[in-house]
This record gives C-alpha cells, sequence and structure tokens, in this order.
C-alpha cells in the first residue's frame, strides 16, 4: 500500500530532481526518528463526525492527501519525510483511538520530530494536542485553529467527544491558549461563542479576513505566540468556500479563499520555530470534486516542509 500511494513523476535519482515521493519512508520504530524530521500519522477517523451527525467519509482522506503530496518537489536540501501509516477507530471507540494516535504524537516530539497528522474528521485535535501536552507537560501549549467552528460543543450524554467538541476537551485539563482564525458567524451559536468567552479562547472571525487588515492579523497571532512555549496548528477544510473545498464534512459557501491575505499569515505562522505539530482535518473524499479539497490539503501541508525546518 504505501509503494501504491506515494507514486510521482521520476525526473532523475540526484537530490535536485527529487519529489517528495522519493523522499518519504516507511517507518514503524520511533527510535529512527531524527531531530527536525517531518513524521506523519494517518488518523483515518470520521467517529467523531457520525457522532456529530455530520457527512462521513473523512476516515479515507488520509492515503488520499498523501497521493496528492508525492509528485511535489523537494525545496530543503535536508528534507526527510517518515510515514508511520494509519491509525484506524475500531468498534466505535473514539477514545481509545484518540489516545493511540497521542502516544504515537508523544513519541515523535519526544525525539525532536515535528508531528504532521492527516485526517480523518476534527476529533483529531484532542488526540494531536493531547500528544504534544504528553510530551511537554510542564509547558505552556498554543493552539492556532483555522476553522468556521470552534468545536467547543460540550459532549452529549450517551453519545461522548465527537469532531465538534475538542476545544471543549481541551479547556477542561486547564487553561487554553488558543487563537482561531476563520470563525464564520452564521456556523457557530451564541452557546459556542459564549463558551469561547468564558475559556478565553480568542478568534477572528472570516470577516476581519481581509488584505487591509494583515497587521491587526500579525499581531492578533503574534500576541499568542509570544505568550506559549509551542505552538500546535490545526486545519479544519471546511473553513474555506466550497468551490475550492467542496470535499468536506461540513461546507461553506462563504467561507476563505487560500490567497491573499490567507496565505500571508498562513505562511507567517509556519516561520515560526515553536512550530511542532500540524494536522489538516475534515477532508472527505466521497463528496470532493477531482480531489480539489485532497490537493489544497496537500499543499497547505506541503507549505510547511519548504517553510519549517
Amino acid at each position: 500500500m504505501f509503494q501504491d500511494t506515494w507514486q510521482g513523476r521520476l525526473d532523475g535519482e540526484e537530490p535536485l530532481f527529487h519529489r517528495i515521493f522519493q523522499r518519504v519512508k516507511e517507518e514503524h520504530n520511533y527510535d529512527n526518528i531524527k531531530a527536525d524530521d517531518f513524521v506523519l500519522h494517518g488518523f483515518a477517523v470520521d467517529e467523531g463526525v457520525r457522532r456529530n451527525k455530520g457527512r462521513q467519509g473523512a476516515k479515507d482522506a488520509p492515503d488520499v492527501i498523501r497521493k496528492n503530496m508525492a509528485n511535489f518537489p523537494v525545496i530543503r536540501p535536508d528534507f526527510s519525510l517518515l510515514d508511520f501509516g494509519n491509525i484506524t477507530c475500531e468498534d466505535g471507540d473514539l477514545e481509545s483511538t484518540q489516545n493511540s494516535l497521542a502516544k504515537n504524537v508523544s513519541k515523535v516530539l519526544l525525539k525532536g520530530g515535528k508531528s504532521l497528522v492527516l485526517g480523518g474528521g476534527h476529533e483529531v485535535t484532542y488526540a494531536h494536542y493531547l500528544g504534544v501536552k504528553t510530551a511537554f507537560p510542564e509547558q505552556k501549549i498554543g493552539i492556532i485553529n483555522i476553522d468556521a467552528h470552534f468545536d467547543n460543543r460540550q459532549p452529549e450524554k450517551g453519545i461522548g467527544a465527537s469532531s465538534g467538541t475538542g476545544f471543549w476537551q481541551i479547556a477542561q485539563e486547564g487553561q487554553i491558549n488558543s487563537l482561531h482564525i476563520g470563525i464564520q458567524r452564521n456556523s457557530n451559536t451564541l452557546k459556542l461563542f459564549d463558551t469561547a468567552h468564558q475559556y478565553g479562547m480568542k478568534y477572528i472571525l472570516a470577516d476581519e479576513l481581509f488584505f487591509e487588515n494583515l497587521p491587526s492579523i500579525y499581531q492578533r497571532i503574534d500576541e499568542l505566540m509570544e505568550t506559549v512555549d509551542f505552538v500546535y496548528l490545526t486545519i479544519c477544510m471546511d473553513v474555506f468556500n466550497a468551490s475550492i473545498a467542496p470535499g468536506v464534512s461540513a461546507s461553506a459557501y462563504n467561507g476563505i479563499f487560500a490567497d491573499t491575505p490567507f496565505m500571508h499569515f498562513y505562511r507567517h505562522i509556519l516561520k515560526s520555530k515553536k512550530l511542532i505539530a500540524l494536522d489538516a482535518a475534515e477532508v472527505n473524499p466521497s463528496l470532493d470534486i477531482q480531489d480539489r479539497t485532497a490537493r489544497l490539503a496537500a499543499c497547505l501541508v506541503n507549505e510547511w516542509f519548504m517553510i519549517g525546518g
């Protein structure tokens, strides 16, 4: 399966010709991780989406995103990507699956690697954060959530955690240090805004994302980064307009576009040396058109490969 997924145009074997598929290595031993390696886990799970009454199919996204990543050219000569395969959810046991990912992410970070997770539903947020916090329990972790939704809903009785409860779960474990970018007024109830205010979750509305406002956006991002030790970035693909990201669990006709000012502040985040973990969630291949959403997710990940390090 690894060889079937990681394929691309072979221009030559010399490093100057390399594309990502020539640099990625299938790995199973966490002891082989070196400092600054990018380390990939697929979170092939959408049990949280099912519980949240979303459109299922995100569990099939990790391999589709991999295929769309494979042919990008390698820009950094020291680039290294280790792929530890997919984590799946057996028998609907989301909580055990989240704990499994957290444990693996912790191993990655303690080895000095950079954690990359391809979702899957946005229930990946709690798992990925838990992995960062497990690795660095005494450090202050900042979270940047690029999303139309706060995902701070309290779990329903008898249902449990879902793709919409991640930030509520994080807040129960202590002070939350988060900045949510792209929040839509028509995608969050007043209760969710109130919960965000109660927990001190900072946010920038989608309506505020325009070029002339970039200085303020940079300032808000920098204010978070200056007060934390490490940064975890999570991208929910439903933040983007349905025309460029049709394959998501909850599409947005008025979502943002991946151009100016988005790429400006996105790259600003990626340049931070404090950024140690990133994931892309909610790609749903069964609803996608010509892999537009998966390709966009792959491009956003590739930006980290080019800028981070």
